[in-house]
């Protein structure tokens, strides 16, 4: 190689290399260039990843992908492609899904929810029913396994007949596995809410164990909100059970709640304010664990419901577990009817316990008075907002008289308060406080009052007045009912609402709830000025000075509490106190006070020269007055 070639080599590499330097790209554009290729890699990774994962899952509806141990029991079961199977008739929907073979959706086609639309009171993507089986090798867990429909019309082996389908729209499932197959029936009652589920093996005996008694059921739901008040509604929610013994009970409706249930059940109810998703049981549940959990306002839920329980299964297929599912409303005449659509004629399902009437003697006036005066008056045809004042009226004018005895009480010791106001002067010092006591006794058994005449009355009336309490919030006959400026009778009306929760208060003003506090208050003024002309002690009107300012403060504890309430049981509040001025308005202007007087005193002469033995309260307080005053004297001595 001679001096030239050599020289020209350099220059082309002096030229390349001064090329590459000029040519490369700066600092900036190396990093960009690194975070591309850093994207790419990452891109390519997660690729590659949902490649592998695809590769191993289902797809929803189809089963192809998934490789299943060809050796298992569930082998054919874990492979097919979803179905889904509609029951309906004039009041509900019910749509089936042949993967997990159980219920998925349940519509109520005359009832509406918030959006106007049917109220779906179970939906595919909130509530789930997983049924279990232990089996000598492996659980069958339904919710991953694929039933087939069993065209209608063909035959079935003698192991998988049973109890005759009732009437109504049938379908039959069929699990597929050794031997035979796990199937279930399906009818949908004409006419009712009622769905029947009948669970059977057919051929499958050798797959169990001799000791395998029981099919386990794993049940959840969440609570959707349906009714505009979150709070309201949230607090007529809750899991209610029934007993075999026939009681009746729920987990706690204002906190979470979890327990065991110890006793055996009929029946275990997903409960809102006015719709509930019953699983009831031929042979009754065991081992039952029951869970409420709630939601925060806002997220469209009010509780979530887990239910896990075991029923009676034979492997044998001789005895099939019979099942019922009750989608619908929190009715009490639509829920009584249902008790006779049960599987088990000889037992009283009690169903009309899901709507809450109240403790013992509340539930029996609401439930063998209140009710039918209710239907009664609702068989007129008219609107609701009337049927509660009329309501209100005959409530009234039943405990009128009780009323009436209650203010001629108050009113015979207002025309004795001069002669009250004489023995208070005769004894001004208190050390005499037992003997004018004794004396005040004395006169009114002469004149033949009695101070606690006026309690009875009121305390027949309270339970009336806890009852309605119970009763209007539970009416689903006052759902989506408008009256005046209520859209809504089993709501609360606001009309005035500033979209903001304030403390105490919410986001808005219920204006048939201030009408009831402001009644109140009015009911209030005019009971405590009955009372300032009431007979009284000095000790007496210093207590009634506190008593006073409790009843004026109680209409504004109301107002924080009823704000929230229906405004069905705000207006039957306020056209109650309402009426309850009025007739003491009319008793007041009926009142002769000196003819009563007069009356009083007519009764004292008669009754001079031939008294007449106290009984009752008054002689058992005389007795305590006496023995008092006995050990007074002996203290002294």
């Amino acid at each position: 190689m001679d001096k030239n070639t050599i020289t020209g080599f350099i220059l082309m590499a002096a030229v390349l290399i001064a090329f590459s330097w000029y040519s490369r790209p700066s600092e900036a554009q190396l990093k960009a260039q690194r975070e591309r290729d850093s994207i790419a890699a990452v891109q390519l990774a997660e690729a590659e990843k949902a490649k592998a994962e695809a590769a191993l899952t289902v797809p929803e509806g189809s089963s192809e992908g998934l490789l299943p141990d060809s050796t298992s029991i569930l082998f054919a079961a874990a492979q097919g492609t979803e179905e889904r199977i509609t029951l309906e008739n004039d009041l509900v929907r019910i749509t089936i899904n042949t993967r997990g073979g159980v219920i998925e959706d349940a519509e109520l086609k005359n009832y509406q929810d918030q959006q106007k639309e049917n109220v779906h009171l179970v939906s595919a993507k909130d509530a789930q029913m997983i049924l279990s089986l232990a089996t000598k090798q492996e659980n069958i867990i339904t919710s991953d396994l694929f039933f087939q429909v069993v065209p209608e019309g063909s035959s079935q082996s003698e192991a998988s007949q049973g109890p005759s389908a009732p009437e109504g729209q049938s379908v039959t499932l069929r699990l597929p596995l050794p031997g035979g197959s796990l199937d279930i029936d399906y009818t949908l009652r004409p006419d009712a809410y009622m769905v029947d589920m009948i669970v059977r093996a057919n051929g499958i005996a050798n797959l169990f164990a001799p000791s395998m008694k029981t099919m386990d059921i794993a049940w959840t739901d969440r609570a959707r909100q349906l009714e505009k008040g979150f709070d309201f509604e949230q607090r007529y929610a809750c899991i209610r059970y029934h007993e075999a013994d026939g009681s009746t009970d729920n987990l706690s409706e204002t906190s979470d709640k979890e327990k065991d249930i110890e006793e055996t059940l009929d029946w275990v109810a997903f409960k809102n304010q006015f719709f509930s998703a019953v699983l009831i049981g031929q042979q009754q549940f065991t081992g039952v664990h029951l869970k409420s959990q709630l939601y925060k306002k806002g997220q469209g839920y009010l509780k979530n419901y887990e239910a896990s329980l075991q029923t009676p299964f034979d492997p044998t297929g001789a005895q099939p577990t019979q099942l019922q599912l009750y989608f619908g409303p929190n009715d009490f005449h639509t829920l009584k009817a249902h008790n006779d659509l049960s599987i088990n004629p000889d037992k009283d399902l009690e169903l009309e316990d899901l709507v809450y009437l109240g403790w013992p003697i509340v539930r029996w006036i609401n439930r063998w008075f209140i009710i039918y005066l209710f239907d009664w008056l609702k068989g007129f045809g008219l609107h609701m907002g009337i049927v509660l004042l009329l309501l209100t009226l005959i409530v009234k004018a039943l405990v009128y008289p009780a009323t009436k005895k209650s203010y001629m009480a108050s009113a015979r010791m207002r025309v004795l308060k001069p002669k009250i106001d004489q023995l208070n002067a005769k004894y001004p010092k208190q050390e005499d406080a037992m003997k004018k006591q004794q004396e005040m006794m004395q006169l009114y058994s002469q004149y033949g009052v009695s101070p606690m005449g006026g309690c009875l009355p009121m305390f027949i009336q309270m339970p009336i007045w806890i009852a309605l309490f119970n009763f209007v919030p539970n009416a689903i006959e006052l759902r989506g009912q408008s009256f005046l400026w209520a859209d809504d009778l089993s709501a609360y009306d606001d009309v005035i609402r500033w979209g903001k929760d304030l403390w105490l208060i919410g986001d808005h003003l219920s204006i048939f709830c201030v009408l009831f506090c402001v009644m109140q208050v009015a009911n209030t003024w005019v009971s405590m000025k009955q009372q300032q002309n009431a007979v009284m002690s000095p000790e007496q009107e210093q207590s009634m000075k506190m008593m006073r300012w409790m009843m004026y403060l109680m209409p504004l504890m109301f107002f924080f509490m009823f704000n929230t309430y229906s405004s069905g049981l705000n207006y039957y509040y306020f056209l109650s106190g309402l009426t309850s001025i009025i007739i003491m308005w009319v008793l007041r202007k009926t009142t002769n006070d000196s003819r009563l007087l007069a009356e009083l005193e007519a009764y004292r002469a008669k009754n001079a020269k031939n008294p007449k033995k106290q009984t009752g309260m008054a002689a058992r307080w005389e007795a305590l007055q006496k023995m008092a005053a006995e050990q007074q004297r002996q203290q002294k001595r």
